[in-house]
């Protein structure tokens, strides 16, 4: 089932669209924080963006920048203010289609499952996880942090995605350099707490100090 974020502050608006949605089979979530949308965007990891760009605290064209730091997700912009100035200034922030209000419900659905078929029959979903605003985007092994992207080699990202997919529960040294071994390079306990560190470094410079935490004799920790 395709996950649709809805980022409309009008709750009428909103829950409408989350019904007529939902009667397609598709799984919606409506924004109440408008102060933090990509905490929902990352907890909610939609397949669709429908962002208004008339919004409290950050317009829909912040967002839409954010939401491009670290997802190349579908982003379909509603609003009102549908002159050729805003709809061309959705599309070069990086939106894929814009809707103008008030809008036919069957435009809105016909125009949602085009986007979706565009982009999922031929290629897979887009995976985030997040954790303490760092987001891990899964399909191009990308961390950023507060906008930043932060570098990562090839056994970083891999320690990385699989402490962040197993947050709150420990990952054992064994696990982790199974996984490495998949680098197809020579994995021993040295290389693993090498590499531990750097990547502990790396994250202790962009701001994210404490983010893995050792449980000694067991292994490692997001929590």
């Amino acid at each position: 089932m395709y996950r649709i974020l809805i980022v409309e502050d009008d709750m009428g608006i909103a829950g409408a669209i989350r019904r007529l949605t939902e009667a397609w089979d598709l799984e919606a979530k409506c924004v109440e924080d408008f102060r933090n949308v990509l905490a929902d965007f990352a907890q909610f990891n939609p397949h669709l963006v429908l962002l208004d760009i008339s919004l409290p605290f950050y317009n829909g064209y912040h967002w839409c920048t954010e939401i491009r730091k670290v997802s190349k997700v579908p982003i379909i912009f509603i609003s009102s203010a549908s002159d050729n100035m805003n709809i061309v200034m959705a599309m070069n922030m990086g939106g894929d289609d814009f809707i103008a209000k008030p809008f036919d419900q069957n435009v809105l659905v016909a125009k949602l499952q085009a986007v979706l078929r565009r982009t999922y029959d031929f290629g897979g979903q887009v995976n985030i996880l997040e954790h303490r605003g760092a987001m891990l985007n899964i399909a191009d092994a990308a961390l950023t942090y507060k906008g930043e992207k932060i570098d990562l080699s090839k056994n970083e990202y891999r320690i990385l995605q699989a402490l962040m997919q197993s947050k709150g529960k420990v990952v054992s040294r064994d696990s982790l350099m199974e996984r490495l071994w998949e680098t197809d390079s020579f994995v021993d306990e040295n290389t693993l707490t090498v590499n531990v560190a750097r990547l502990r470094k790396k994250l202790d410079n962009a701001g994210l100090t404490g983010f893995i935490t050792t449980k000694v004799g067991m292994g490692y920790i997001i929590e």
